[in-house]
Protein backbone atom coordinates (compact mmCIF):
# COMPACT_ATOMS: atom_id res chain seq x y z
CA UNK A 1 0.00 0.00 0.00
CA UNK A 2 2.79 2.65 0.90
CA UNK A 3 4.46 1.78 -2.72
CA UNK A 4 1.35 2.57 -4.33
CA UNK A 5 1.43 5.69 -2.41
CA UNK A 6 4.82 6.88 -3.31
CA UNK A 7 3.71 6.12 -6.64
CA UNK A 8 0.28 8.19 -6.85
CA UNK A 9 2.14 11.30 -5.41
CA UNK A 10 5.04 11.28 -8.39
CA UNK A 11 1.96 11.15 -10.31
CA UNK A 12 0.42 13.79 -8.82
CA UNK A 13 2.91 15.90 -9.00
CA UNK A 14 3.61 15.28 -12.46
CA UNK A 15 -0.46 15.93 -13.27
CA UNK A 16 -0.39 19.28 -10.99
CA UNK A 17 3.07 20.26 -12.48
CA UNK A 18 0.96 20.24 -15.77
CA UNK A 19 -2.31 22.14 -15.13
CA UNK A 20 0.08 24.60 -13.34
CA UNK A 21 2.47 24.90 -16.78
CA UNK A 22 -0.83 24.33 -18.77
CA UNK A 23 -1.72 28.10 -16.83
CA UNK A 24 0.82 29.66 -18.01
CA UNK A 25 2.29 29.71 -13.85
CA UNK A 26 5.98 29.64 -13.78
CA UNK A 27 7.77 27.09 -11.41
CA UNK A 28 8.32 29.00 -8.07
CA UNK A 29 12.24 27.92 -8.25
CA UNK A 30 12.63 29.61 -11.83
CA UNK A 31 10.49 32.05 -10.32
CA UNK A 32 12.20 32.76 -7.09
CA UNK A 33 15.65 33.83 -9.38
CA UNK A 34 14.54 37.15 -10.06
CA UNK A 35 12.32 40.16 -9.03
CA UNK A 36 8.74 40.11 -9.12
CA UNK A 37 6.07 42.80 -8.69
CA UNK A 38 6.19 46.25 -7.92
CA UNK A 39 9.23 46.65 -5.28
CA UNK A 40 8.80 47.97 -1.85
CA UNK A 41 9.24 51.55 -0.66
CA UNK A 42 11.70 51.30 1.48
CA UNK A 43 15.46 51.87 0.60
CA UNK A 44 15.75 48.12 0.41
CA UNK A 45 13.24 48.30 -2.88
CA UNK A 46 12.30 44.70 -1.69
CA UNK A 47 10.61 42.78 -4.69
CA UNK A 48 6.94 41.26 -4.06
CA UNK A 49 7.64 37.32 -4.97
CA UNK A 50 4.23 35.77 -4.51
CA UNK A 51 2.27 34.12 -7.45
CA UNK A 52 -0.93 35.40 -8.71
CA UNK A 53 -3.67 33.49 -6.90
CA UNK A 54 -5.09 31.34 -8.85
CA UNK A 55 -0.98 29.90 -9.67
CA UNK A 56 -0.31 29.23 -5.65
CA UNK A 57 -0.68 25.74 -4.32
CA UNK A 58 -2.74 26.64 -1.65
CA UNK A 59 -5.17 29.74 -0.90
CA UNK A 60 -6.23 30.85 2.47
CA UNK A 61 -8.50 34.08 3.45
CA UNK A 62 -6.83 34.09 6.81
CA UNK A 63 -3.31 33.83 5.78
CA UNK A 64 -4.48 37.17 4.12
CA UNK A 65 -6.48 39.11 6.83
CA UNK A 66 -2.79 38.37 8.53
CA UNK A 67 -0.98 40.39 5.75
CA UNK A 68 -3.54 42.76 5.71
CA UNK A 69 -2.90 43.61 9.48
CA UNK A 70 0.56 43.26 9.76
CA UNK A 71 1.09 45.35 7.07
CA UNK A 72 -1.03 47.98 8.08
CA UNK A 73 0.91 48.13 11.56
CA UNK A 74 4.66 47.51 10.58
CA UNK A 75 6.59 50.63 10.31
CA UNK A 76 9.61 49.35 8.13
CA UNK A 77 7.81 48.85 4.42
CA UNK A 78 10.64 46.47 3.57
CA UNK A 79 10.19 44.37 7.02
CA UNK A 80 6.61 44.47 6.09
CA UNK A 81 7.90 43.39 2.19
CA UNK A 82 9.34 40.50 4.06
CA UNK A 83 6.71 39.22 6.00
CA UNK A 84 4.41 39.25 3.36
CA UNK A 85 6.84 37.40 1.04
CA UNK A 86 7.66 35.14 4.02
CA UNK A 87 4.43 34.08 5.55
CA UNK A 88 2.75 32.70 2.75
CA UNK A 89 5.33 31.03 1.21
CA UNK A 90 5.05 27.86 2.01
CA UNK A 91 1.04 27.30 1.59
CA UNK A 92 1.74 29.52 -1.45
CA UNK A 93 4.19 27.62 -3.23
CA UNK A 94 4.73 23.80 -1.85
CA UNK A 95 1.23 22.52 -1.24
CA UNK A 96 -0.10 19.17 -3.40
CA UNK A 97 -2.84 17.18 -2.26
CA UNK A 98 -2.94 13.88 -2.94
CA UNK A 99 -5.87 10.81 -2.33
CA UNK A 100 -4.49 7.28 -1.65
CA UNK A 101 -8.23 6.18 -1.61
CA UNK A 102 -11.73 7.60 -1.34
CA UNK A 103 -12.21 9.47 1.46
CA UNK A 104 -8.66 9.17 2.74
CA UNK A 105 -7.37 12.82 2.65
CA UNK A 106 -3.20 13.04 2.34
CA UNK A 107 -1.13 15.82 1.66
CA UNK A 108 2.89 16.60 0.46
CA UNK A 109 5.02 19.39 1.43
CA UNK A 110 7.67 20.05 -0.78
CA UNK A 111 10.80 20.98 1.17
CA UNK A 112 12.95 20.71 -1.58
CA UNK A 113 13.24 17.93 -4.04
CA UNK A 114 11.46 15.80 -1.13
CA UNK A 115 9.33 15.90 2.05
CA UNK A 116 11.85 16.40 4.61
CA UNK A 117 9.55 15.51 7.74
CA UNK A 118 11.70 17.90 10.05
CA UNK A 119 11.25 21.04 7.07
CA UNK A 120 7.52 20.26 7.53
CA UNK A 121 6.81 20.72 10.89
CA UNK A 122 9.13 23.97 11.01
CA UNK A 123 7.50 25.16 7.67
CA UNK A 124 3.70 24.85 8.64
CA UNK A 125 4.34 25.98 12.99
CA UNK A 126 3.70 29.56 11.86
CA UNK A 127 0.30 28.39 10.72
CA UNK A 128 -1.09 26.89 13.52
CA UNK A 129 -2.94 30.10 15.27
CA UNK A 130 -5.21 29.93 11.99
CA UNK A 131 -6.36 26.40 12.19
CA UNK A 132 -9.56 27.57 14.23
CA UNK A 133 -10.36 30.34 11.38
CA UNK A 134 -9.94 28.17 8.05
CA UNK A 135 -11.62 25.06 7.82
CA UNK A 136 -9.41 24.09 5.05
CA UNK A 137 -6.44 24.83 6.26
CA UNK A 138 -6.96 22.22 8.69
CA UNK A 139 -7.92 19.85 6.41
CA UNK A 140 -4.21 20.44 4.69
CA UNK A 141 -2.84 20.08 8.20
CA UNK A 142 -4.60 16.82 8.72
CA UNK A 143 -3.79 15.72 5.63
CA UNK A 144 0.02 16.30 5.70
CA UNK A 145 -0.15 14.33 9.46
CA UNK A 146 -2.09 11.42 8.22
CA UNK A 147 0.73 11.27 5.33
CA UNK A 148 3.30 11.55 7.93
CA UNK A 149 2.06 9.05 10.06
CA UNK A 150 2.31 6.65 7.14
CA UNK A 151 5.89 7.44 6.31
CA UNK A 152 7.00 6.98 9.73
CA UNK A 153 5.00 3.63 10.61
CA UNK A 154 7.02 2.49 7.97
CA UNK A 155 10.32 3.98 8.02
CA UNK A 156 11.00 5.52 11.23
CA UNK A 157 14.61 5.92 10.81
CA UNK A 158 14.58 7.54 7.34
CA UNK A 159 14.06 11.68 7.12
CA UNK A 160 12.75 12.40 4.18
CA UNK A 161 10.37 10.93 1.94
CA UNK A 162 9.00 10.23 -1.58
CA UNK A 163 10.76 10.06 -4.58
CA UNK A 164 13.17 7.51 -5.72
CA UNK A 165 16.30 8.71 -5.66
CA UNK A 166 17.06 6.17 -2.45
CA UNK A 167 17.69 3.12 -5.18
CA UNK A 168 20.58 1.01 -4.96
CA UNK A 169 21.08 2.54 -1.61
CA UNK A 170 23.11 0.41 1.12
CA UNK A 171 20.82 0.31 4.09
CA UNK A 172 19.61 -1.76 6.79
CA UNK A 173 16.56 -2.21 7.11
CA UNK A 174 15.96 -2.01 3.34
CA UNK A 175 13.77 0.78 1.75
CA UNK A 176 11.60 0.98 -0.70
CA UNK A 177 13.25 3.65 -3.14
CA UNK A 178 9.09 4.86 -4.38
CA UNK A 179 9.19 6.03 -0.59
CA UNK A 180 11.82 6.94 0.47
CA UNK A 181 14.00 9.69 -1.02
CA UNK A 182 17.52 8.99 0.91
CA UNK A 183 18.01 7.39 3.77
CA UNK A 184 19.65 9.71 6.70
CA UNK A 185 18.52 8.89 9.87
CA UNK A 186 17.54 12.11 12.07
CA UNK A 187 16.31 12.36 15.48
CA UNK A 188 14.87 15.70 15.17
CA UNK A 189 12.86 14.29 11.49
CA UNK A 190 10.44 12.26 14.49
CA UNK A 191 10.32 15.21 16.91
CA UNK A 192 8.89 17.33 13.68
CA UNK A 193 5.92 14.82 13.37
CA UNK A 194 5.25 14.88 17.13
CA UNK A 195 5.69 18.48 17.11
CA UNK A 196 2.97 18.89 14.07
CA UNK A 197 0.61 16.46 15.92
CA UNK A 198 0.83 17.91 19.00
CA UNK A 199 0.03 21.67 17.63
CA UNK A 200 -2.69 20.34 15.58
CA UNK A 201 -4.64 18.60 18.34
CA UNK A 202 -3.98 22.08 20.63
CA UNK A 203 -5.05 24.33 17.64
CA UNK A 204 -8.26 22.61 17.30
CA UNK A 205 -9.05 19.56 19.76
CA UNK A 206 -9.04 17.11 16.90
CA UNK A 207 -8.26 13.74 18.11
CA UNK A 208 -9.62 12.26 14.40
CA UNK A 209 -5.62 12.15 13.88
CA UNK A 210 -4.73 9.84 16.34
CA UNK A 211 -6.16 6.82 14.45
CA UNK A 212 -3.96 3.16 13.61
CA UNK A 213 -1.68 4.65 11.51
CA UNK A 214 -0.85 7.59 14.01
CA UNK A 215 -0.26 4.89 17.20
CA UNK A 216 1.39 2.54 14.35
CA UNK A 217 3.95 6.04 13.76
CA UNK A 218 4.34 6.07 17.81
CA UNK A 219 5.31 3.19 18.54
CA UNK A 220 7.88 2.94 16.07
CA UNK A 221 9.34 6.19 17.19
CA UNK A 222 9.53 4.62 20.81
CA UNK A 223 11.79 1.39 19.10
CA UNK A 224 14.03 3.97 17.69
CA UNK A 225 14.99 5.73 21.05
CA UNK A 226 15.30 2.51 22.54
CA UNK A 227 17.47 1.23 19.92
CA UNK A 228 18.79 4.46 19.19
CA UNK A 229 19.73 5.25 22.97
CA UNK A 230 21.46 1.89 23.59
CA UNK A 231 26.14 1.91 23.60
CA UNK A 232 27.33 0.56 20.46
CA UNK A 233 28.79 -2.60 22.20
CA UNK A 234 27.14 -5.00 24.42
CA UNK A 235 29.23 -6.22 27.81
CA UNK A 236 31.23 -8.77 25.09
CA UNK A 237 32.43 -6.35 23.04
CA UNK A 238 29.83 -7.46 20.51
CA UNK A 239 28.83 -4.60 17.84
CA UNK A 240 25.06 -3.83 18.47
CA UNK A 241 23.46 -2.43 15.45
CA UNK A 242 19.88 -1.71 14.70
CA UNK A 243 20.26 0.87 11.48
CA UNK A 244 23.62 1.56 9.57
CA UNK A 245 23.56 3.11 5.70
CA UNK A 246 26.92 3.54 4.05
CA UNK A 247 25.86 5.41 0.93
CA UNK A 248 26.12 4.46 -2.60
CA UNK A 249 24.14 5.23 -5.73
CA UNK A 250 24.91 8.92 -5.89
CA UNK A 251 23.56 9.74 -2.17
CA UNK A 252 23.05 13.74 -1.45
CA UNK A 253 25.40 13.05 1.41
CA UNK A 254 28.85 10.79 2.23
CA UNK A 255 28.42 7.23 3.70
CA UNK A 256 28.20 6.89 7.58
CA UNK A 257 31.65 5.84 9.00
CA UNK A 258 32.02 2.63 10.61
CA UNK A 259 30.00 0.47 8.36
CA UNK A 260 26.99 2.68 8.08
CA UNK A 261 26.72 3.02 11.75
CA UNK A 262 28.44 6.20 12.81
CA UNK A 263 30.73 7.10 15.81
CA UNK A 264 30.74 4.65 18.94
CA UNK A 265 28.46 5.79 21.82
CA UNK A 266 28.27 4.68 25.30
CA UNK A 267 25.11 4.92 27.31
CA UNK A 268 24.07 8.28 28.58
CA UNK A 269 20.03 8.13 28.46
CA UNK A 270 20.52 10.46 25.43
CA UNK A 271 19.05 9.19 22.07
CA UNK A 272 21.79 8.41 19.20
CA UNK A 273 21.59 10.45 16.04
CA UNK A 274 23.81 10.02 12.63
CA UNK A 275 22.88 13.36 10.97
CA UNK A 276 22.20 16.50 12.29
CA UNK A 277 19.13 18.72 11.15
CA UNK A 278 21.50 20.11 8.27
CA UNK A 279 21.43 16.88 6.74
CA UNK A 280 25.20 16.44 7.48
CA UNK A 281 26.74 13.81 9.19
CA UNK A 282 26.73 14.02 12.79
CA UNK A 283 30.86 14.58 14.50
CA UNK A 284 29.09 12.13 18.04
CA UNK A 285 26.19 10.29 17.80
CA UNK A 286 24.24 12.28 20.71
CA UNK A 287 22.76 15.89 19.22
CA UNK A 288 22.04 17.92 22.36
CA UNK A 289 19.60 20.28 20.52
CA UNK A 290 17.99 17.84 19.11
CA UNK A 291 17.84 15.66 22.35
CA UNK A 292 16.53 18.57 23.89
CA UNK A 293 13.51 19.09 21.29
CA UNK A 294 12.67 15.20 21.69
CA UNK A 295 12.34 15.44 25.61
CA UNK A 296 9.86 18.52 24.96
CA UNK A 297 8.09 17.21 22.15
CA UNK A 298 7.72 13.70 24.35
CA UNK A 299 6.33 15.90 27.31
CA UNK A 300 3.75 17.42 25.02
CA UNK A 301 2.52 13.71 23.57
CA UNK A 302 2.44 12.29 27.35
CA UNK A 303 -0.04 15.56 27.87
CA UNK A 304 -1.97 15.29 24.84
CA UNK A 305 -2.90 11.37 25.11
CA UNK A 306 -3.38 11.85 28.71
CA UNK A 307 -5.94 15.12 28.00
CA UNK A 308 -7.90 12.88 25.38
CA UNK A 309 -8.16 9.70 27.54
CA UNK A 310 -6.46 7.32 24.84
CA UNK A 311 -3.00 4.82 25.35
CA UNK A 312 -2.49 5.23 29.02
CA UNK A 313 0.68 2.94 28.54
CA UNK A 314 1.99 5.64 25.79
CA UNK A 315 1.82 8.70 27.80
CA UNK A 316 3.32 6.50 30.57
CA UNK A 317 6.53 5.68 28.27
CA UNK A 318 6.59 9.09 26.68
CA UNK A 319 6.73 10.59 30.28
CA UNK A 320 9.18 8.66 31.42
CA UNK A 321 11.60 8.68 28.45
CA UNK A 322 11.29 13.07 28.21
CA UNK A 323 12.08 12.65 31.76
CA UNK A 324 15.40 10.25 31.46
CA UNK A 325 16.62 11.94 27.89
CA UNK A 326 15.71 15.60 30.09
CA UNK A 327 17.90 14.51 32.73
CA UNK A 328 20.57 13.33 30.46
CA UNK A 329 21.02 16.51 28.44
CA UNK A 330 21.77 18.42 31.57
CA UNK A 331 23.65 16.02 33.32
CA UNK A 332 26.06 14.87 30.64
CA UNK A 333 26.07 17.88 27.75
CA UNK A 334 26.88 20.90 30.51
CA UNK A 335 30.27 21.96 31.59
CA UNK A 336 30.96 25.46 33.10
CA UNK A 337 27.36 26.55 32.48
CA UNK A 338 28.24 25.39 28.51
CA UNK A 339 26.19 22.79 26.40
CA UNK A 340 27.90 20.69 24.28
CA UNK A 341 26.54 20.93 20.59
CA UNK A 342 26.96 16.77 20.63
CA UNK A 343 28.62 14.14 23.31
CA UNK A 344 29.30 10.42 23.03
CA UNK A 345 29.25 8.90 26.32
CA UNK A 346 33.17 8.42 26.72
CA UNK A 347 33.61 11.99 27.58
CA UNK A 348 33.87 13.25 24.24
CA UNK A 349 32.62 16.67 23.28
CA UNK A 350 31.90 19.03 20.52
CA UNK A 351 31.71 22.58 21.65
CA UNK A 352 29.91 24.40 18.27
CA UNK A 353 26.44 25.07 16.71
CA UNK A 354 24.72 25.25 13.83
CA UNK A 355 22.43 27.30 12.12
CA UNK A 356 19.93 24.94 11.80
CA UNK A 357 16.97 24.18 14.07
CA UNK A 358 17.18 22.24 16.59
CA UNK A 359 20.36 23.89 17.58
CA UNK A 360 21.67 25.14 20.67
CA UNK A 361 20.88 28.95 19.87
CA UNK A 362 17.15 27.33 19.52
CA UNK A 363 16.75 26.41 22.90
CA UNK A 364 14.17 28.39 24.13
CA UNK A 365 12.35 28.06 21.03
CA UNK A 366 12.24 25.18 21.50
CA UNK A 367 10.34 24.91 24.95
CA UNK A 368 13.69 23.24 26.49
CA UNK A 369 14.34 25.95 28.66
CA UNK A 370 14.16 29.88 29.48
CA UNK A 371 15.92 32.41 27.44
CA UNK A 372 17.04 33.84 31.26
CA UNK A 373 18.43 30.64 32.13
CA UNK A 374 22.48 31.15 33.08
CA UNK A 375 23.48 28.13 31.09
CA UNK A 376 21.61 29.48 28.04
CA UNK A 377 22.97 32.71 28.62
CA UNK A 378 26.69 31.65 28.73
CA UNK A 379 26.16 29.43 26.30
CA UNK A 380 24.72 31.60 23.97
CA UNK A 381 27.47 34.15 24.49
CA UNK A 382 29.94 31.64 23.56
CA UNK A 383 28.23 30.48 20.76
CA UNK A 384 28.11 34.27 19.20
CA UNK A 385 31.56 34.75 19.04
CA UNK A 386 35.27 33.58 18.06
CA UNK A 387 34.21 30.61 20.53
CA UNK A 388 32.23 28.53 18.23
CA UNK A 389 34.17 27.08 15.00
CA UNK A 390 31.10 28.01 13.32
CA UNK A 391 30.19 31.85 14.02
CA UNK A 392 31.85 34.11 11.23
CA UNK A 393 31.54 37.74 11.43
CA UNK A 394 32.52 40.48 7.98
CA UNK A 395 32.03 43.80 7.25
CA UNK A 396 28.52 43.95 7.00
CA UNK A 397 27.06 40.15 8.16
CA UNK A 398 27.79 37.56 10.65
CA UNK A 399 26.12 34.72 12.09
CA UNK A 400 25.77 30.92 12.66
CA UNK A 401 26.43 28.80 9.94
CA UNK A 402 27.60 24.81 9.48
CA UNK A 403 29.31 22.48 7.07
CA UNK A 404 26.81 22.12 4.94
CA UNK A 405 28.24 24.97 3.35
CA UNK A 406 31.47 26.47 4.40
CA UNK A 407 32.41 28.08 7.86
CA UNK A 408 32.09 31.75 6.04
CA UNK A 409 28.79 31.50 4.60
CA UNK A 410 26.33 32.09 8.08
CA UNK A 411 22.61 31.20 7.96
CA UNK A 412 20.60 33.99 8.43
CA UNK A 413 18.25 31.34 10.20
CA UNK A 414 20.80 31.90 13.48
CA UNK A 415 19.57 35.61 13.44
CA UNK A 416 15.81 34.24 13.74
CA UNK A 417 17.06 32.16 16.49
CA UNK A 418 18.63 34.37 18.46
CA UNK A 419 15.83 36.66 18.43
CA UNK A 420 13.54 34.25 19.79
CA UNK A 421 16.37 33.78 22.52
CA UNK A 422 16.57 37.43 23.75
CA UNK A 423 14.63 40.62 25.28
CA UNK A 424 17.23 42.95 24.49
CA UNK A 425 15.69 45.35 22.21
CA UNK A 426 19.50 46.03 20.70
CA UNK A 427 20.16 42.52 19.76
CA UNK A 428 16.59 41.94 17.93
CA UNK A 429 16.90 45.22 15.82
CA UNK A 430 20.68 43.95 15.25
CA UNK A 431 19.56 39.96 13.76
CA UNK A 432 16.34 41.50 11.28
CA UNK A 433 18.32 40.44 8.29
CA UNK A 434 17.28 39.53 4.50
CA UNK A 435 16.84 36.09 4.71
CA UNK A 436 18.46 33.89 1.70
CA UNK A 437 20.23 30.39 2.75
CA UNK A 438 23.43 31.20 3.82
CA UNK A 439 25.51 34.69 2.70
CA UNK A 440 28.88 35.30 2.14
CA UNK A 441 30.82 37.34 5.15
CA UNK A 442 33.23 38.92 2.28
CA UNK A 443 30.55 39.44 -0.43
CA UNK A 444 27.01 40.26 0.07
CA UNK A 445 26.05 39.44 -3.66
CA UNK A 446 27.50 35.84 -2.89
CA UNK A 447 24.27 33.55 -1.16
CA UNK A 448 23.23 30.27 -1.67
CA UNK A 449 19.74 30.54 -2.55
CA UNK A 450 17.04 32.02 -3.44
CA UNK A 451 14.16 30.39 -2.21
CA UNK A 452 14.46 28.41 0.80
CA UNK A 453 10.99 27.81 2.33
CA UNK A 454 12.01 26.81 6.03
CA UNK A 455 13.74 29.82 6.80
CA UNK A 456 10.70 31.73 5.41
CA UNK A 457 8.38 30.15 7.57
CA UNK A 458 11.02 30.41 10.54
CA UNK A 459 11.65 34.27 9.78
CA UNK A 460 7.64 35.01 9.63
CA UNK A 461 6.96 32.87 12.61
CA UNK A 462 9.44 35.24 14.13
CA UNK A 463 8.02 38.35 13.36
CA UNK A 464 4.43 37.38 14.24
CA UNK A 465 6.28 36.49 17.44
CA UNK A 466 7.36 40.25 18.05
CA UNK A 467 4.42 41.61 16.95
CA UNK A 468 2.81 40.09 20.18
CA UNK A 469 6.46 40.04 22.43
CA UNK A 470 7.57 43.52 21.31
CA UNK A 471 5.30 45.02 18.66
CA UNK A 472 6.72 48.80 19.50
CA UNK A 473 9.94 47.10 17.94
CA UNK A 474 7.89 47.26 14.74
CA UNK A 475 5.05 48.78 14.84
CA UNK A 476 3.56 51.95 14.93
CA UNK A 477 2.58 51.90 18.28
CA UNK A 478 3.27 49.44 21.43
CA UNK A 479 -0.39 47.34 20.88
CA UNK A 480 0.17 43.71 20.41
CA UNK A 481 -1.10 41.94 17.75
CA UNK A 482 -2.22 37.81 17.41
CA UNK A 483 -3.57 36.00 14.53
CA UNK A 484 -6.80 34.75 14.67
CA UNK A 485 -7.68 36.90 17.63
CA UNK A 486 -8.89 40.00 14.86
CA UNK A 487 -8.03 43.64 15.53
Amino acid sequence: MTRSIGRLSIAILTLFSASVAAQGCPDYTTFSQSPQGNPSIGPLRLPLMRPAPQCRTFNSSAVETVIRDMKSRMKDPDLARLFENTFPNTLGDCMTWLWASPGENLAFVITGVAQWLRDTANQLAVYKPLLTSDKSLQALFKAVINNEARYVSQYPGLAPSHNDWADGVTVNPPVDPSVVFECKYEIDSLCGFLKLSRGYYEATGDVSILNDNWHSAIDQIFRVIWEQSQGSFDANFDFISYYNWTGGNGALSPAVDNAGNGEPKAYTGLVGTHHRPSDDLSVFAFLTPANAMLSVELTHLADMLEKVGQSKNVSALARQYSNTIGSAVWDTTLLNDIFAYETNGFGGRYVMDDANVPSLLSLPYLGFLDKTHRAYVATRKLLLSRGNPYYAAGANFNGIGGPHVDAWHPWPMSHISAIFGTDDDGEIMNSLYLIANSQSIYDNSDYTRSWFAWANSYFAEMVLDLAQRKPGLIFHNNTSYVPGKGK
